[in-house]
């Protein structure tokens, strides 16, 4: 007979301190839970990251349907042995045309793709020059990257040129660096300074590595997104990651750039060689989303103007939010407890809205975070802005 596993001391649980972090984050007001929905969910959504409303569209859908009954329901392996199919080319190869760019290279998340990206064109002796309000995909990129980094204020290119100056003189420096940045930034919507940010890099001989995420579909001729509209995609010198999982309504992300960038990925990159690839469903839905897009290129300009429109009426009322360069639209709250609070009664009032607070804005201001859908009709948005209205705290 086997032994009895010894019985844990009393009072030894090596997870005691998780009950100590959990109790700080309850003092502290910064409790997050997880709210299953329902599929026919009957809020009003200003708290996805829908844009252009094509989650649901029927021709996404059926498209992201077909692929899996033709593909099957995942991609079987990683991109190097199984999990390549025609539809993973096929995307690839319209993203890289659309938007402007050489070549495409699609992994299981935008997560993903900017670890793959910044991880990938980095290393030891090398240089990151990271924007400030950077998502924490970069971040992270930069954590792993192995290569120093130098975090600089928020979208200040005096700051990149002065840092990429400073780097010059120092001895470990082995030449090498890019400057990392959000096209816009997902707190407030405010949009980066690429032009400047590239004159900069131009300088120096650096790269710019841009995550596109809250710009395509928003930003440039027809959604094609923020680097097209800065006059900046494809070229040598640029690279991009975006999602698939926000205007494009379905999930992944990808890597655009020059073709020799995009197959040292493929070579280096772990996050795409040891990952499985994205589900087929998934790349056909994205497939079909980006195709609707082409042909309705109007939807990039609506879903800015109803962002502008949600700014304009909020902030005419008195309330705190920031200008949209795109379609976040950022409302500050007075305190964490107060944003959380404000959020479940939007919710209650029949609006789903998104709750920044600590440690995910840098700032440590808590907002509620609006999603300006390109679908929203007139009386959604009459609904919308008299729901958070009617259910704002007082200061």
């Amino acid at each position: 007979m086997s032994a009895e596993p010894a019985a844990v001391p009393s009072g030894d649980d090596p997870f005691e301190w998780i009950d100590e972090a959990r109790e700080k984050r309850r003092r502290a007001g910064l409790v997050r839970t997880l709210t299953p929905r329902p599929a026919d969910s009957p809020l009003l959504d200003l708290a996805s990251n829908d844009y252009l409303g094509l989650a649901r569209h029927p021709e996404v859908t059926r498209a992201a349907a077909a692929a899996a009954h033709r593909w099957g329901a995942g991609a079987t392996g990683s991109r190097l042995v199984t999990g390549t199919t025609e539809l993973h080319a096929g995307l690839e190869a319209e993203l890289a045309e659309y938007c402007g760019f050489e070549a495409a290279l699609v992994l299981s998340s935008g997560y993903a793709a900017n670890l793959a990206a910044v991880t990938a064109l980095t290393g030891r002796g090398s240089l990151v020059v990271s924007d400030a309000g950077n998502h924490a995909s970069l971040i992270d990129g930069c954590r792993l990257s192995r290569a120093r980094t130098a975090v600089v204020p928020h979208s200040d290119p005096e700051a990149v040129r002065k840092t990429l100056d400073a780097a010059r003189a120092e001895p470990d420096h082995e030449g090498r660096a890019v400057v990392v940045s959000d096209s816009v930034f997902s707190v407030d919507g405010d949009a980066a300074p690429l032009a400047a940010y590239a004159t900069a890099c131009r300088a120096h001989g650096a790269a710019l590595l841009v995550d596109d995420a809250h710009g395509l579909g928003v930003l440039g001729a027809g959604g094609r997104g923020a680097l097209w509209d800065a006059g900046l995609a494809g070229d040598r010198d640029v690279v991009a990651t975006m999602t698939l999982s926000k205007s494009l309504g379905s999930q992944g992300g990808a890597v655009l750039g020059p073709a020799k960038v995009i197959e040292h990925l493929v070579n280096t990159a772990r996050t795409f060689i040891f990952d499985t690839g994205l589900a087929p469903a998934a790349a056909g839905g994205a497939l079909a989303a980006l195709q609707l897009l082409r042909r309705e290129p109007e939807r990039a300009g609506r879903a800015r103007a109803v962002a502008r429109t949600l700014h304009r009426r909020l902030t005419a009322a008195g309330l705190a939010a920031a200008l949209p360069d795109a379609a976040v639209v950022s409302v500050r709250a007075p305190s964490p407890e107060q944003a959380v609070q404000w959020a479940a009664d939007c919710r209650a009032a029949g609006l789903a809205v998104g709750c920044f607070r600590p440690p995910s804005v840098p700032d440590g201001i808590s907002r509620l975070r609006l999603t300006a859908r390109g679908d929203l009709t007139e009386q959604q948005m009459d609904e919308a802005v008299g729901a958070i209205l009617s259910t704002a705290p007082t200061a």
